[in-house]
């Protein structure tokens, strides 16, 4: 007789219903068990998660308050001249520049020298300049460039030449055509009183478009007009008078770079004022209560009851460390001593708060400004201690990593029980309908043999089949 394919269908028994009631009953619990890990390990991931990020963003300001740059910085403060032509001067400072007020005048400004072709020798911009080529050699100061002509170049060949050369340190040429001749107009960018534009030349040819003839001695046909010299800038700091060769002064007040921008007019002056950069420190104080906050507030909220971390060990021994790193006593930092010694404390829940018990944030300031660096930035100071403790816990091999990664771990060990689950299931359902198909194949065989000698005994003399 042929297999039973399909359970129950050569008994007529319900077998299907019994075997998806075996697995379900199975299954169900073990799929459920699986979902409630997943979930748990999901949720205490998250969790870690938001105290991990709220971590970092406190590393990253202790980071700026363990600098002792950021407590060294400067600003200018600059009032210019009453004026509709702009600004006088612009400035930069370092860290180290001594606070001051400063009086700042603009004599001159720099300008690069100015060359222009002498009357008559040129008629149009087609006018050649060198029958047979030559090469032209451009200095101004410490830099310079030359330039190969080809024969038959003409005024416009030339122009076009100076501008397109890649090595041209600042040299612009034009053509002023005034109706009756053209004109070659030469500017050098290089400033600086004895810095004009010099051209030379290696054929006579060329001596209408130089400064010096070929001879070195006699003048070209390009001269510089008085007033298109080249010119240093001045200026006066309190009436100290300052040249440059540039615009730019480095250094005329130590640690200080002023810009020119405009020359003075009457001897006007603009009113800088050099002072500690007090503003930025007290915003960086502020990131640093406001993410200290964040971060206690984080710890709070993911350890209280029915969260994942209550009563985790690893959250509740940095916060205690966290706690003792803000009381750890300063030292090296004049009369600072402690957090509430700069105007800081801690309130009934732990959170941090600017305070006034022993003095302000700005009265600290105000008595000891450069002591307030070393009360954070210092190798004893708040920041500091801060710092190991946060590197301890959020850097790439730290302690939050390691619980990621060990969450991770069994994540990735329950995806393996979910599968081998699945085959073990799969195995199952193998078994019972094997062992299902026997017991179809007897029913069916047993029935077929009761239809049969039914069918025989039913064919004999006499025989009468009983009524039901």
């Amino acid at each position: 007789m042929a297999s039973i394919t399909s359970a129950g269908v050569g008994s007529g028994l319900d077998l299907e219903s019994i075997i998806s009631a075996t697995l379900s009953a199975e299954n169900t619990p073990k799929l459920a068990a699986f979902a409630e890990k997943e979930e748990t390990l999901q949720v205490e991931l998250s969790s870690l998660g938001e105290v991990k990020s709220a971590m970092s963003k406190l590393q990253d300001t202790i980071e700026k308050l363990a600098d002792i740059d950021n407590f060294n910085q400067r600003i200018a403060n600059i009032k210019q001249p009453t004026s509709d032509d702009g600004d006088l001067i612009s400035v930069t400072t370092t860290s180290k520049i001594t606070p001051g007020d400063f009086n700042i005048e603009v004599v001159e400004l720099a300008q690069g020298s100015r060359a222009t072709s002498n009357a008559g020798l040129f008629t149009s911009t087609d006018d050649v300049v060198t029958a047979s080529g030559g090469t032209l050699s451009f200095a101004a100061g410490d830099k310079s460039f030359d330039l190969t002509l080809d024969a038959g170049a003409t005024l416009a060949d030339l122009r076009d030449a100076i501008n397109d050369s890649d090595d041209n340190f600042g040299v612009t040429a034009n053509i002023i055509n005034t109706g009756t001749e053209s004109k070659l107009v030469l500017t050098s960018n290089v400033s600086g009183a004895g810095n004009d534009l010099v051209i030379t030349n290696d054929t006579a040819e060329l001596d209408n478009v130089s400064t010096l003839a070929n001879d070195g001695v006699s003048a070209g046909g390009i001269a510089i007009a008085a007033g298109d010299e080249a010119k240093s800038a001045e200026i006066k700091v309190d009436g100290i008078s300052i040249v440059s060769d540039t615009n730019t002064f480095k250094d005329a007040v130590q640690d200080m770079t002023i810009v020119a921008k405009r020359q003075s007019v009457d001897n006007e002056t603009a009113k800088l004022s050099v002072e500690v950069d007090r503003d930025s420190v007290t915003k960086l104080v502020d990131e640093f209560i406001k993410n200290y906050n964040n971060l206690i507030g984080q710890i709070g909220f993911q350890t209280r009851v029915g969260k994942p971390l209550n009563g985790d060990s690893t959250i509740r021994s940095f916060d205690s460390q966290l706690v003792n790193a803000l009381s750890t006593e300063i030292t090296d930092a004049g009369p600072f001593t402690s957090i509430f010694d700069i105007g800081l404390g801690v309130d009934k829940d732990g959170y941090l708060e600017k305070s006034s018990l022993v003095r302000s944030l700005n009265e600290a300031m105000d008595e000891n400004y450069d002591d307030i660096g070393k009360a954070f930035a210092g190798e004893n100071g708040i920041a500091k201690q801060l710092e190991s403790l946060l590197d301890n816990y959020v850097d790439s091999k730290g302690i939050m990593k390691q619980r990621e990664d060990s969450l991770n771990s069994q994540l990735d060990d329950l995806e393996d029980d979910v599968i081998n689950h699945e085959y073990r299931m799969e195995s199952l359902e193998a078994r019972l309908r094997e062992q299902y198909a026997g017991l179809d194949v007897l029913l069916a065989n047993m029935q077929s043999t009761q239809s049969y000698l039914s069918a025989q005994l039913s064919s004999l003399p006499g025989f009468t089949r009983s009524s039901s």
